[in-house]
């Protein structure tokens, strides 16, 4: 780490939270060590942030260093990374520079004279990501986005019908064409165009898996890892699920999902739909009770892995299932 008078660069996290932390202020004896306290952080970009003190008093003995004490423990000191901002008693202020999104940081002014050094009060503060509002697919749809598993997620299921250099998905309604079918194809649940704005298009797993893509340039299928830290993020598979369902019931008529819609708080911000699904010989099933997500991660030449979030539980389940059935998508960014 280096350390230049009046900057401070430093790989750790800066933030808009903070709280107060215990820290160390001195009585002003004669002969004693300084006395200083902690101004407030201030955000002044993604990646920088301002933070100083005031020495009040210099213990009886001049001030040689005072500055900011900068790191991810609770009681950051000189043994860590800090600034230097010059000497004497007085107001001053340090630039924290190389600062990084999300992870708690905490902060505290120092004064050193003959006698020691001094602390002020620890402050914690966090830079929070900037979440994007919004991305286009090939077709122009435009998809609202959630911050989760420290990734951006599609807050809807793709509806797209074209791969990124703008060649055509097929669409197949037939059964008999579907069931036999070993490149990739879309299709509305029931044939119904009413479908698409609520659940998107339905996809087989050859079309996520072909290499002209069907996500936005940039984003992608998650893979079965992805997915499982998503489900960790939320505490589990067990909960993941109703944390990730939109909210509501079909009879309340204040949803899509049929009751009881167990757990469906949607927390998490995924807002994740009943859009049902197209087994391998083209028949459709359970909109409104499951929806069915696919992985880019197979299991063999025949099988992928998906995921499940169903009305009747609260769980983010995984299984695999032919590639030629048809699920939902929903993409994240790379």
């Amino acid at each position: 780490m280096t350390f230049i008078n009046r900057t401070i660069s430093f790989l750790g996290i800066a933030g808009i939270l903070m709280s107060i932390i215990t820290g160390c202020t001195k009585k002003n004896d004669p002969g004693s060590i300084p006395t200083v306290t902690t101004s407030d952080v201030k955000i002044t970009s993604d990646s920088t942030a301002t933070c100083g003190g005031t020495v009040t008093y210099d213990g009886g003995s001049p001030v040689t260093a005072r500055g900011i004490c900068l790191d991810t423990i609770t009681l950051p000191a000189l043994a860590g990374p800090h600034t230097i901002n010059g000497t004497g008693t007085g107001t001053f202020t340090s630039n924290l520079n190389g600062l990084r999104t999300d992870i708690k940081y905490y902060a505290r002014a120092y004064a050193t004279n003959g006698n020691g050094t001094a602390y002020g009060q620890s402050t914690w503060f966090r830079i929070l990501r900037r979440v994007p509002d919004s991305v286009a697919d090939a077709d122009g749809n435009i998809y609202h986005i959630a911050w989760i598993a420290r990734k951006f997620w599609m807050m809807e299921n793709l509806r797209v019908t074209h791969y990124r250099n703008g060649d055509a998905i097929a669409k197949v309604t037939v059964d008999n064409s579907w069931k036999v079918l070993t490149t990739g194809a879309c299709c509305l649940y029931e044939d119904n165009a009413s479908n698409i704005t609520n659940y998107g298009y339905l996809y087989n797993w050859y079309a996520l898996a072909d290499n002209r893509g069907i996500c936005p340039t940039g984003w992608h299928v998650p893979s079965v890892q992805e997915w499982n830290n998503l489900a960790d993020s939320l505490g589990g598979a067990n909960v993941a699920g109703g944390k990730m369902k939109s909210t509501g019931t079909i009879e309340g008529s204040t949803g899509l999902w049929y009751s009881p819609n167990t757990g469906g708080t949607n927390s998490s911000g995924f807002s994740g739909v009943p859009g049902g699904y197209r087994i391998n010989y083209g028949t459709y099933y359970s909109m409104g009770n499951v929806g069915y997500y696919w992985s880019s991660s197979d299991t063999a030449s025949l099988n992928a892995w998906n995921f499940i979030l169903d009305a009747n539980n609260g769980e983010l389940n995984r299984n695999f299932n032919f590639k030629t059935n048809g699920f939902s998508v929903r993409c994240c960014k790379d």
